[in-house]
């Protein structure tokens, strides 16, 4: 046993530095006999990813990519010591570490890979928290919404207020000077919703997805509109109900536990938002989505739209295929998700009945909302792990940190976009777009 233990070390150190040589890093790793190896020419050792054991290596042979790390990262098999996530994956290329799996010598790897053939697996302390079923595409063929959004939203609502704001808003915030905090910025995000939607006492206002619902008390309060809130999470639900008792605005706040799609009520609403939550409906069902926030408006009746979109792909018909960001984040985040680009909303939009009014980019904005999730996450460690255990936490701390750079690298993006039920004639709103913001 000892002379494969020394075999598998070696094959270790054999394996860092041809990995190093590609990926070029400036950070080390740590093996399990407490060594520490360079993962890049000249690479600094205060921060350094520390692989546990002998079977960690193994799957990562076996099974290179972002999901075995995805994996091996939440069960604690590696772990990050002398920083955090976020600065230990400043420091290396994530294009070069995306693609070493086709960059390495195949046949070294296969060579190295033989000392630990011998090794135990290692116990799986993940996969339990993973969806592992399959999902329907579409509504119409049984997809069933309500357990996919449970599945994200209904971990607890004390897990939640960990890192959010005080008004638990779960969406890209607006920073529109340096030094805000994150709950300035949300206020802002919601204030500036509010304008472009022009909302004015007496509106009848419907948020779809209104999650703990800041928007709809929010619009309440400072706007004097009637607000209709709709979710599918019974947690978020149950604060909403609160929320308003608390606030004292039963009289002009309404919230319920049912599926947007099932309200029927013809131009009942003057105003409609939807805010992040159309990434979980599926590209499938687009259509059935624009055609009843036309049908729930009145003539003319605006709509804002603020989605997370992924960049239109040269050849559109590839778009759909999923990238390997994708399928971590849909078996461990958002089962089901997918995100449109900008280009098929506001042509979905166009093709089902709306104007077109503005697009604004806020992609920058999320990069220090991502920042200060993850920040309060980890400032607070201890409470998220006795909230919703170990390895659901690493796998939200992965989750923020990879997101975060995504928006970064701009990989991804998010978008506001105000549209109006489509007539003849004047729109009724601002010429200049100035207005929109004041």
């Amino acid at each position: 046993m000892a002379h494969l233990a020394d075999r598998q070390l070696q094959a270790a150190r054999d394996l860092i530095a041809h990995v190093a040589a590609r990926l070029e890093a400036d950070l080390s790793a740590e093996l399990w006999n407490g060594e520490v190896l360079p993962l890049g020419p000249g690479a600094r050792d205060d921060i350094r990813i520390v692989i546990h054991s002998a079977s960690t290596i193994r799957r990562l042979l076996l099974k290179p990519g972002l999901m075995t790390i995805f994996e091996l990262y939440a069960n604690g098999d590696i772990e990050i010591v002398g920083g955090s996530l976020v600065q230990a994956v400043a420091r290396w290329d994530h294009i070069k570490a995306l693609h070493l799996p086709k960059t390495v010598d195949k046949f070294f790897v296969a060579k190295t890979l033989w000392p630990f053939l011998f090794t135990a697996r290692g116990e799986d302390k993940v996969s339990a928290h993973g969806w592992n079923q399959g999902v329907e595409g579409r509504i119409d063929r049984g997809r069933d919404d309500k357990s996919l959004i449970s599945f994200h939203y209904d971990l607890s609502n004390a897990f939640y207020a960990l890192f959010l704001d005080p008004e638990m808003v779960y969406s890209c915030a607006y920073y529109t000077r340096e030094g805000m905090t994150l709950a300035e910025a949300q206020i802002e995000k919601l204030d500036l919703i509010c304008r472009k939607l022009q909302l004015q006492s007496g509106d009848r206002f419907l948020d779809i997805g209104c999650g703990w619902g800041g928007l709809i008390c929010h619009a309440a309060r400072k706007y004097g509109v009637q607000a209709h809130g709709v979710t599918l999470s019974k947690e978020q639900y149950d604060w909403c109900v609160e929320k308003i008792a608390r606030e004292g605005l039963g009289d002009r706040v309404k919230v319920e536990l049912r599926d947007y799609r099932t309200i029927d009520a013809p131009e009942s609403y003057d105003k409609i938002a939807q805010i992040e939550m159309f990434e979980h409906v599926g590209i499938d069902n687009h259509d059935a989505h624009f055609i009843q926030m036309h049908k729930l408006l009145r003539p003319r009746g605006l709509y804002l739209h603020q989605a997370s979109t992924r960049m239109a792909t040269r050849d559109l018909s590839r778009f759909r295929k999923p990238t390997q960001y994708q399928k971590v984040i849909t078996r461990f985040i958002f089962p089901g998700g997918e995100f449109d680009y900008i280009g098929l909303s506001t042509t979905n939009l166009e093709r089902l009945g709306f104007e077109v009014h503005d697009v604004e980019a806020m992609r920058e904005h999320y990069i220090p909302t991502l920042r200060a999730w993850g920040e309060r996450l980890v400032a607070n460690r201890e409470k998220a792990i006795a909230e919703a255990g170990p390895q659901r936490y690493r796998l939200w701390e992965m989750y923020f940190t990879l997101f975060a750079f995504a928006f970064e690298r701009n990989t991804v993006s998010v978008f506001q976009t105000l549209a109006s039920k489509r007539r003849r004639g004047a729109s009724g709103l601002p010429l200049d777009r100035a207005t929109l913001y004041r």
